[in-house]
């Protein structure tokens, strides 16, 4: 008989994008994303990851000569400099086709993201958190995603902690 206490593959592709999410420098802010086929893609299968990406700087921007804080003036603090998780993925499938795949994200995407979002043809977002709501950015998302049919799906789960042990003997 087959084990019966495994996660789902929601849980195991949000596992993977939090699991991402731990290579982020940031000390403020750690998201990562994962990009998953689904069965609308063509010649792919359902459910293989295609990308993966966190917060960080760009190749060849070492870490050390970047700021990382939050406030400021603008060119001393991390946001003209950091590419956001999503925007990481979605170049970190070099070229491969994203077509109706799903992304998913830990922290709802910002506009900025949204619109590569929605060029990649990814078709839905399965996110955790909608804490900025409120903000213009994600305002600007949401009314983005719902004009180029963008599936949003906030990721309700009974999974409150997957824990990875490395000792495996």
């Amino acid at each position: 008989m087959k084990r019966q206490d495994y996660i789902s593959w929601d849980d195991y592709f949000m596992g993977i994008a939090l699991l991402a999410a731990k290579r982020s420098k940031d000390p403020s802010t750690q998201v990562g994303a994962c990009i998953v086929s689904s069965d609308q893609m063509e010649g792919s299968r359902a459910n293989t990851i295609l990308s993966v990406g966190y917060n960080g700087l760009p190749i060849g921007c070492e870490d050390e000569h970047f700021p990382w804080g939050r406030e400021g003036d603008f060119l001393d603090t991390k946001y003209p400099f950091v590419v956001h998780a999503e925007l990481n993925a979605i170049l970190n499938a070099q070229g491969k086709s994203l077509v109706g795949a799903k992304l998913y994200v830990a922290l709802f995407p910002c506009n900025e993201c949204c619109k590569a979002i929605i060029q990649s043809g990814i078709r839905e977002v399965i996110y955790l958190s909608d804490k900025y709501a409120e903000s213009d950015a994600v305002k600007a998302s949401k009314r983005m995603f719902e004009a180029a049919g963008v599936k949003l799906t906030r990721l309700q789960t009974a999974t409150s902690k997957i824990e990875l042990d490395f000792d495996v003997e």
